[in-house]
This record gives structure tokens, C-alpha cells and sequence, in this order.
């Protein structure tokens, strides 16, 4: 008798844990949108932890990139339908309101009297909307013009080799190579560049250390500190197309590493202890990165502004909506005297989506640009924080 009961209570057990999970996962998946229309209880505090100045500099230059783009082109926010003219307007109306000088009380009331707030939808396999917030900056490496020991690692230049197919309706850009037979094919990966010449010829500029080149190549942007102390800058020219994988997951799936390990000095100290590993797990990333000279303005990202550090952001542009105001919420490390992180302190700044990286996938992804210096390296190399991102645009849409 005290069998049966005990296999019937956890028989009852079992079955009330899987109604359990059959639910919560559906209500994950039904609650799930990769924008949501927030009422206005849902609004955030808003209050700004930067500069007024940098605020004002970086919605200029969003204004700038609006202004290049098609004023026709709409975006979806939620069930809402946008164009860049509406955009334009949103951002135009926020600049003349920072030029008035309000303080934060003000301008938290205006924004809440004047703006829609959307938010981002955040990662799907999370609950609350949360996103992943990382970091990148503008690095400045050790490099000359001319092989010479120790500068042996290229950056390359756009290689005439490549050939960009543009895209076409329902079909994204094709990248690739015209092989001996005149047939389009994927251009070369990582692993085949670096070990076989293929690219001789079409150095920009060479560089001590494999992963320095690598962090340029994931960062997009960079300076170079010539032997006579003098600095060039490099941005992004082009890719060889091909899929961007982490090392840093790779790392956490061969168990060398724990996940919350995983930060570039982390990186930099196990390739230094294991040198025989160094080219297999850099050759895990087949997408290369082609470089340009850059100029003194500063790195540019992917609208073809200038970046503001702390306030200009990359995002998926297929998922969450460009050219708009941004609002993040997170946390940021502060360092102390030594140049180690001291402590964790909230995040809190407008924000605006003026680049995109291989890297920054869907809804649940936002990468902060820090700038250049002590802190921005730091800062960026182990921002791997909660967050929540959100949208602003003017009420009083017309329709186009």
C-alpha cells in the first residue's frame, strides 16, 4: 500500500513538473517580442551619468547619418511603422531641448510628455528583457611600415582579390572569389591567409603580436605607434564574409576556461602559457578584417559617423532599429589606483545605434563603444553585464 502511494505521488510529481515547464517555457515564447511599446508606468527613470556636451555631440552626428539616409525608408517598432523623416524630426526635437540646458528633472518630463518608449526585447533564452551588455574600443598597438623583426604579423589592405556581389531582393550581398574556372567562391578564411601567402603584397602595416592583429580585427578600428613614436590610425575596410566565431567560446567549450573567466587578459595569459595552441585557436575565426587608414576624427562605425565613446553603440540593425535615441540602463567598472577594476558601479546614459559588428547578434545584444585610454581597454575587455536598452521616438506620428 505505501508502494503505491509513493509511486503515485511521484508519478503526480514528475507530471506537475512538466506542466511546469510546458508553461514556462510558453510563456517565454509567447511573451517574447523583439520590441515592446512600454505604458507609461513602464518608463524608466531616465537620468543621464555623462556629459551634456558629449550628449549633444553624438545626437549631431545621428542627425548627420539621418540626414545621408532615404527619408522614405521605414522602420517596425512593436506594431509601430516609422520613417527616417519621422526619425529626423525625433532627434531634431531632442537636440533643441538639450540646447535649452535643462536639468535632468526637465528633461525627464519632456521626454515623457513627448516621446513613445520602446524596449528592446532582450535574450530569448532570458526573462526581464535582458540584454548582454560588452564593450569595444579603439586599441593602440606597436606596428611599422616595413617587416621587420619584431613586426611581422600584416594588416592587410581591401584585397583586388575580392569581389562584393551586391544584394538583391530577398537575397543579403555575396562576398567571396573568382576561382580558375570564373566561378564566384567563398574567399579565403583565416587559417588559409595567414599560412599560405595568398595575400602577398597587400600589407598595410605589420605588427609584433598574431593577437594584436586579431583584437584589431575583432575591434574594427585601432591606431599604430610607429618606431618614431608617431601614430596612424586603421579603421575597417572589408571582410572576407565568412561567419564570425568566438575563441572565447571555444576556450569555454574545451573547458579551459569558465565562462564568467572569459575576458581578453584572460585570452592574452592562456595563449601566452600554451604558445603551441595560439594558431588553432585563432584559426577557430575564419572572418578576416581588411583594413584602411583612418583619419584623426576618430573610428568610425558602421552609419559612417564618427564614435562617441560612452554614447555611440553596436547593435544587430536587422533586429533592433538604427538611426533612433537609445536609453541604457547597466553597470560599469571604475578602477583604482593601480588600473585594476575596484569596484561595479549603475550605468545610466542616452545612447545612440551608430554601428554593428559580426559579433552583436539579435535582440539580446548591445556593444558599448568606450573610446581609447586606460579605462576604455579595461572597461571594454570585461563589460559582460546585464542590461536593459530602450528606443525613443516623438509621439505625433502622421504617417508617411
Amino acid at each position: 500500500m505505501a508502494t503505491s502511494l509513493h509511486r503515485g505521488l511521484s508519478a503526480f510529481l514528475i507530471l506537475l513538473f512538466t506542466i511546469t515547464l510546458i508553461v514556462y517555457f510558453a510563456f517565454i515564447r509567447e511573451s517574447y517580442k523583439p520590441l515592446h511599446r512600454l505604458a507609461p508606468g513602464d518608463i524608466p527613470k531616465i537620468a543621464d551619468d555623462l556629459d551634456t556636451e558629449s550628449l549633444i555631440q553624438c545626437v549631431r552626428r545621428q542627425i548627420a547619418s539621418l540626414k545621408k539616409q532615404d527619408p522614405a525608408k521605414t522602420i517596425l517598432l512593436d506594431s509601430d511603422i516609422y520613417d527616417n523623416r519621422w526619425l529626423l524630426h525625433s532627434q531634431e526635437e531632442f537636440l533643441a531641448k538639450l540646447m535649452e540646458r535643462p536639468d535632468s528633472g526637465e528633461l525627464e518630463r519632456f521626454l515623457h510628455d513627448k516621446f513613445i518608449f520602446y524596449q528592446a526585447g532582450g535574450r530569448k533564452d532570458k526573462r526581464g528583457r535582458k540584454m548582454l551588455v560588452t564593450g569595444y574600443y579603439e586599441p593602440v598597438f606597436d606596428g611599422s611600415l616595413t617587416a621587420e623583426p619584431p613586426f611581422v604579423t600584416p594588416l592587410y589592405a581591401l584585397p583586388k582579390s575580392l569581389v562584393t556581389v551586391p544584394s538583391q531582393e530577398g537575397k543579403a550581398a555575396q562576398i567571396g572569389r573568382y576561382d580558375e574556372s570564373n566561378t564566384l567562391t567563398p574567399f579565403w578564411n583565416r587559417e588559409e591567409i595567414e599560412t599560405a601567402g595568398l595575400l602577398a603584397g597587400e600589407e598595410l602595416v605589420f605588427l609584433k603580436d598574431p593577437l594584436d592583429a586579431f583584437l584589431l580585427h575583432v575591434q574594427g578600428s585601432g591606431k599604430i605607434r610607429l618606431p618614431d613614436q608617431s601614430i596612424l590610425s586603421v579603421r575597417f575596410a572589408g571582410s572576407n564574409g565568412l561567419e564570425y566565431k568566438s575563441i572565447g567560446k571555444l576556450l569555454v567549450d574545451e573547458q579551459k576556461m569558465a565562462l564568467e573567466e572569459v575576458t581578453v587578459p584572460a585570452i592574452r595569459a592562456y595563449l601566452e602559457r600554451h604558445p603551441e595552441e595560439r594558431q588553432r585557436i585563432l584559426h577557430h575565426n575564419p572572418r578576416f578584417i581588411f583594413f584602411t587608414w583612418g583619419d584623426s576624427l576618430g573610428p568610425r562605425g558602421s552609419s559612417g559617423e564618427v564614435l562617441t565613446p560612452g554614447r555611440s553603440i553596436a547593435i544587430d540593425g536587422s533586429a533592433l532599429p538604427e538611426g533612433t535615441l537609445g536609453y541604457l540602463v547597466s553597470r560599469k567598472p571604475t578602477l583604482g589606483g593601480d588600473g585594476r577594476i575596484s569596484d561595479w558601479k549603475t550605468m545610466h546614459r542616452f545612447v545612440f545605434p551608430q554601428d554593428s559588428g559580426a559579433a552583436i547578434k539579435g535582440t539580446g545584444r548591445v556593444d558599448v563603444f568606450f573610446g581609447q585610454g586606460e579605462y576604455a581597454e579595461v572597461a571594454a575587455n570585461h563589460m559582460k553585464e546585464p542590461g536593459k536598452l530602450y528606443f525613443l521616438v516623438k509621439k505625433g506620428y502622421p504617417g508617411p
